[in-house]
This record gives structure tokens, sequence and C-alpha cells, in this order.
């Protein structure tokens, strides 16, 4: 066969072998990969239409298949190669039954205010308000300490971080395989697995809505700074684009650079590696005001700063850190590997407070009746911590939900509960009478605008109006002979418009094949 073109015996689970011509790198005896056979369908290709395998010849060998990559089969983007399946797989088994493919995939739309619905654990708490279903709440059990390490973190602007937490753990072994289940999890948020450190940061991001970072410990000088940039200071991002900042976007720094754009992406000088060994896990709260834009700013947008520039619970930063660790060392953990305590600093997060619903406010509002049982009922089954008064019911707050600032918020909370559909359609009362404009008040705006419709570039459209009337090229009205003395300017023009009009009517623009 010609260079790189293989001929592979394969064995597909039903006794004899199959000739399949395969041009794959990594192709080789002992390996398992997928293999889809004669009038197998693999998903549409960039034409868009279904690929279909048929029986072929390459060089006039015939080929009686095809072995598949992951981008073949669109379960992830890697392209260099076959996928290599554990090599217990077993023989002629479906691949989606034994990849559990045969799931079903939800697209969610989002406004802005729900951002605690951008995680897997805000869907099934919105899911379970809707449906009654009982909600397993996540655990987070603190993992033991064995050194007393700390990170000097020094925040000197609250008003772009809240609060910020942090651990150092020690002897980490990077080189560690990401968990299929894990690598699987992601690849369904879209996420391709990158390395271990930074697939555990994205999974508990998916996981719980935060946003973390993960920094080579040794590969930073001195303590860590969380302020505002400063002008001509420059940072190398993970991407590889090197951005500079200034006094308006928030950065982390240490005693000699900038080492990240605070909540949106992890600089390039400190990012982990196969050679890293000691780590620093961060967890912040940033403040919306403080990232919303920033990205954009650059020209990217990032999962973080998506998260943050609408709001993420900033109660939480210790309880995913320690989710995080455990992470760390049932996955990357050696008998080296030594946690040191959380250092958590709170300064500045949103203040709770009360907000009041007026349940006749909100029947005015909603366009149906609606009781006090129905409204406190459906803030209750939010989560919400609801108090009732005489014809208003009071709701303070959770953490993850500090966009619930006014009345109208609850309003909106009780008609989602209800259900939108539930909603009643009733036409207008007063009649909807369109106000039609006189035929001679509207004509002259009716026949400009009718000339853009046929594709005529405008200048054109000028140039043929202005030959009709003679008009000079300085587009200069000339004076009217006609006109009478005594008239004044603006019925002077009036009539020169009247004369325009009528001399439009006479060009006819086509549209130039």
């Amino acid at each position: 066969m010609p260079y790189r073109l293989r001929v592979c015996q394969v064995d597909v689970g039903q006794g004899a072998l199959l000739n399949i011509v395969c041009g794959a790198p990594n192709a080789r005896v002992g390996i398992r990969v997928p293999c889809a056979m004669v009038g197998a369908e693999l998903p549409p290709g960039e034409d868009g239409k279904p690929f279909v395998i048929k029986v072929g010849k390459l060089r006039g060998v015939e080929s009686q298949g095809m072995l598949c990559s992951a981008k073949e089969l669109q379960i992830a983007d890697d392209h260099g190669g076959l996928l290599e399946l554990p090599l217990d797989a077993p023989l002629g088994q479906d691949i989606r039954q034994y990849l559990n493919l045969d799931d079903n995939l939800m697209t969610l739309k989002l406004t802005p205010n729900l951002a605690h619905c951008l995680s897997v654990f805000g869907i099934a708490r919105e899911v379970s308000a809707l449906t009654g279903a009982p909600l397993k709440s996540p655990s987070f059990t603190a993992v033991a300490t064995q050194i007393s390490d700390k990170l000097a973190v020094n925040v000197q602007s609250p008003d772009l971080c809240g609060r910020f937490s942090g651990r150092v753990v020690k002897g980490v072994n990077t080189q560690a395989q990401t968990p299929q289940w894990m690598a699987d999890r992601l690849a369904r948020c879209g996420q391709r697995s990158v390395s271990p450190l930074v697939d555990i940061s994205n999974y508990v991001m998916f996981e719980f809505g935060r946003p973390s970072h993960i920094f080579d410990l040794d590969k930073i000088h001195g303590g860590l700074q969380v302020r505002w940039g400063r002008p001509d200071e420059s940072l190398k991002l993970l991407n590889g684009n090197t951005v500079t900042v200034d006094e308006k976007v928030g950065v982390i720094a240490d005693d000699s650079q900038v080492e990240s754009l605070a909540g949106i992406m992890g600089g390039d000088a400190t990012a982990v590696s196969d050679d890293t060994q000691n780590i620093y896990i961060e967890a912040a709260f940033w403040w919306p005001t403080a990232i919303a834009g920033r990205s954009r700013r650059y020209n990217f947008s990032t999962d973080a700063g998506h998260r943050f520039e609408r709001g993420v619970d900033p109660q939480l930063t210790v309880e995913h850190i320690e989710r995080i660790t455990q992470l760390v060392l049932d996955i990357c953990g050696t008998p080296d590997t030594k946690v040191g305590p959380i250092d958590d600093q709170t300064l500045n997060i949103p203040l709770i407070k009360p907000v009041t619903l007026r349940v006749a406010r909100a029947i005015k509002v909603i366009g149906m009746p609606l009781t006090q049982q129905q409204c406190a009922d459906a803030l209750r089954g939010l989560g919400l911590q609801v108090s009732e008064g005489e014809g208003t019911v009071t709701v303070t707050p959770p953490s993850f939900r500090f966009d619930l600032q006014i009345e109208e918020d609850l309003i909106e909370e009780v008609a989602r509960m209800v259900g939108y559909n539930n909603l009643p359609t009733n036409p207008p009362l007063a009649p909807i009478t369109a106000q039609v404009r006189p035929e001679t008040e509207r004509r002259s705006i009716g026949r400009a605008t009718s000339y853009c419709r046929f594709g005529v570039p405008r200048n054109h459209q000028l140039q043929l109006c202005r030959r009709k009337l003679g008009a000079r090229s300085g587009w200069q009205r000339q004076p009217d002979p006609s006109a009478q003395p005594d008239r004044q300017p603006d019925e002077r023009d009036a009539l020169e418009s009247d004369r325009f009009v009528a001399a439009s009517r006479q060009v006819q623009c086509r549209p130039q094949s």
C-alpha cells in the first residue's frame, strides 16, 4: 500500500475479519477503536449531509468499513487519530451503548438575571421548584490539612473583589490522566479535556457555577495583589494573546508582573503544566459591574467572564475550594501530596435586603387572579425565605439570588412559576385605529423612499433626478422664473419641492443587472 495507508484486519465480533483501509497515524495491531461497518450512517459533515459507509476501493484494495476518530463521531474536536478505547472494551458492542451516547441534549437560553442557572446544580434546583421533585443538595467535606503554608494575598480593591479564598496544595501529579467519566461530562458541556487540573476547575464550574483558577505556585513571585490595572501593564493570556490593561480592568498580580485578568482568564506565566508540582487554588467573588464588558474589550469571551458579569454566589467560595481540593487528591494525589489551610478574606459582598411583594400589585401586573397563598408557595418553591403579612409577601433572597432587589423581580418569579402558558390572553379593551395621514401630506416622503427599494445607489437616484430637473452639479436650487415676487420663501420652497416630486415621478429607476 502507499505511504500512510494500511490494510487493517478488523475483528468486529462477527467471526470473520474485515478488510479496512485506514490512514490514521495511530492505527496499529491490538488497539480497540470504533468501527463503522457497511451501511452505518455517520453524523453529517461540513456539507450537512449524512455520511453513509459503503464498500469502497482504495488503490485497488477493497475496504469494508471505516475506523473512526472522535471528531468523525462528533463527540470531540480531536482529530489526531482514531479514538482509542480501553483494551477491555467488548468487541462488537454498539459504540453508542458503550460510550453512553444515547442521551438527550437540552439547550437552555437564559436571560441575564438567571445567572444562578448557569450550572448543573442550578438547573436541578429550578427543575425541583417547577416539578416538586426532591432536590439532592451536595455536601462539602473539609479536607484534612497537613501543612500550614499560605500564600500572602492583598486585596487592594474591594469594589473589584468582594471575597477572595485560596489554598496551597503541594506534591501533586499533573501528568495523571483525567478520568473518562469527567472527560465525557465535560464533552457534553461543550468543553474538551485539556489537562487534569484544568479539567477539575472546569468541571466544578459546570457543576456549581463558580469559575476558579489554579496557579502554579512555584511561578508566583512573592504574594498576590488583587487590584485594578495600571497604565501600560501587559499580560500574556492562556489563549496566547498579549493584552494591555489599564485602571478600568481588574487584575491579579504578583510582586513582579500581572498574572491574570480578574474573573476572565489566567495568564501564561503562572499556568500549570506537566512539570507543576505545587499549586494554588483560587476562588473569588468578583463584582459583576467590575467584569462586565472587559472581555469584549479584547474581542474574546470566556465561560468565567460570562458568569461573573451576571453574578456568582459570594457565599460558597470555601466550599467550592474543598470540592476542588478533593478532586485534585482523587485524580492527581500522591503519597507526598500535602494540603494547606484555606485563606478566606471577606471584604465587600452584596448586602441582602428583604423585598416585599404586594399581592394586589402582582394581580394587576400579571393580569390574572392570584391568591396570597399562590404567590407565597411559588416563591417558597424557588428556595426563598418567605414571610407573609396582610396582603403582602416578603422575601429574604438567598446569596445565589442577589438579583432579587425590587418588587417587580418577585412578580416575574411568580409569573414564571405559575407558567407563562397559563397566563390569560385578553384582547385589548380600547380599539386600535390606524392613524392614516392624507395623501397630500405623505406623498413626497413616499416618493422619496420608494426609490430605495430598487437597489439603485442613492447617489445615482439623485443624479437622475437632478438631470431631469436640469439642476447644476452643486445641487443648488435655481430661482424659479415663474415665482411671484411677493411670494414668501417658505411658499417658494414648497412649490419647488412639489416640482421636484413631480419630476421624480417621470424618472424610472430600475435595478442594474
